[in-house]
């Protein structure tokens, strides 16, 4: 039976680990939410942002206002704001404004990266450093006389290290390689929508536009 706590057994490592492991639960709670309220709300928005534009684009940019903290509504309002844009401007305002959003979308994901490959490397060093520890306690040539408290210690000190440093890295690259293929998706649905937008604009309102620009 373990007398000691886990996070004890193996050795100084156990702490960034640990640490590394918190930080990990923490982040991934915080994307859960992201990606739970953006699905469940960006979607119904845009839909009727794309049915309003076509007959009253002020009420949809006036809805997008409304939903300003959603990724496409900033999108969008990047367009259809401005005041009498070519098709062309309006295609590069959406273009634009995507590349603005997409450190949003991956939020987290240099430190995902970083905890998934330190995690095994502090885990190895736990393990050096423990068989250091149980060979500092055999005496070789004397092995009766060994201090075998130090030698089982220091083994289980490599074991435990090595294990929980696979665990934390596992256990984020799991989740870490969900948000990438949210992050994908969510990408190829913005640039979906970004060409329903634009060719509601070019079949709406560019030639209105520019007839009356021409007035």
């Amino acid at each position: 039976m373990l007398t000691n706590p886990l996070w004890t057994l193996g050795g100084i490592v156990t702490l960034p680990l640990l640490g590394f492991s918190l930080l990990a639960v923490a982040l991934i709670i915080e994307r859960i939410v992201f990606w739970t309220r953006l699905k469940r709300k960006q979607r119904r928005v845009v839909r009727e942002v794309l049915s309003l534009y076509r007959s009253e684009p002020f009420s949809a940019i006036k809805k997008l206002q409304n939903h300003a903290d959603l990724p496409i509504a900033r999108i969008f309002l990047a367009a259809m704001e401005l005041e009498n844009p070519t098709a062309e401007e309006f295609r590069l305002a959406l273009e634009s404004s995507t590349q603005g959003e997409l450190a949003t979308l991956r939020r987290f994901n240099t430190l995902f990266q970083t905890i998934i490959t330190i995690s095994p490397l502090l885990g190895l060093l736990g393990t050096i450093l423990g068989l250091i520890r149980s060979f500092s306690s055999m005496e070789l040539g004397n092995i009766a006389s060994s201090n075998t408290e130090g030698v089982t210690g220091g083994l289980g000190e490599a074991l435990v290290s090595t294990v929980m440093g696979l665990v934390v890295a596992i256990f984020t690259l799991l989740f870490a390689n969900a948000f990438r293929g949210l992050y994908l998706r969510e990408l190829a649905s913005i640039q979906e929508l970004s060409g329903q937008l634009e060719l509601i604009y070019r079949r709406f309102h560019q030639g209105v536009r520019n007839y009356a620009s021409t007035d």
